[in-house]
């Protein structure tokens, strides 16, 4: 009897709760909180924002990518001379597969690159830089890499970004 009775009194004191957290539309909203607002949350309005649309005018270069088109762009044109693995415009991800140069024979990089926002922005995009050297035994074995590798090939793909921007845009 008792079970029962707390399992009765137990949903309707935490249905009772929900309505008691007051009126939140009075606290100041964040410029992020206004623009799901307007937009939306998933499609914006319309649906046009998963589509490359909507009202924002910035540097989105909005084709339908999740992610900025031209960070996308310079990302596949600086490292279009690996051999790319994995190519995710809507993750924003590129992963080169292991490529070596004939110029630096046992060794050989891979790439990842991540890019982090759908505006044009120097820290909208990330580089990992992996590294590998032939042993005596004839195994690929994991070297250190200088990180200002990665922060070099990141310089050149935001480079190349705004050149396309301006190409496209004139701006």
């Amino acid at each position: 009897m008792k079970k029962l009775i707390l399992a009765i009194l137990v949903p309707i004191s935490i249905s009772a709760c929900t309505g008691m957290g007051g009126d939140t539309t009075s606290f100041p909203k964040s410029s992020e909180d206004a623009r799901l607002e307007r937009r939306g949350k998933i499609t914006g309005e319309n649906g046009l924002q998963l589509f490359g649309g909507g009202d924002d005018k910035d540097d989105r270069g909005g084709n339908g990518i999740g992610v900025n088109s031209f960070l996308w762009r310079a990302t596949i044109d600086t490292i279009s001379f690996m051999p790319i693995a994995q190519a995710d415009p809507f993750g924003g991800v590129i992963t080169t597969d292991w490529y070596e140069d004939p110029a630096a024979k046992g060794e050989r990089l891979k790439i990842n690159a991540l890019i982090l926002d759908d505006r044009l922005r120097a820290d909208g995009i990330r580089v990992s830089v992996f590294k590998q050297k032939l042993d005596e035994k004839g195994e690929w074995r994991d070297t250190v890499v200088d990180k200002g590798v990665g922060r070099k090939i990141e310089d050149k793909i935001l480079a190349r970004s705004r050149e396309l921007r301006i190409k496209q845009t004139g701006k």
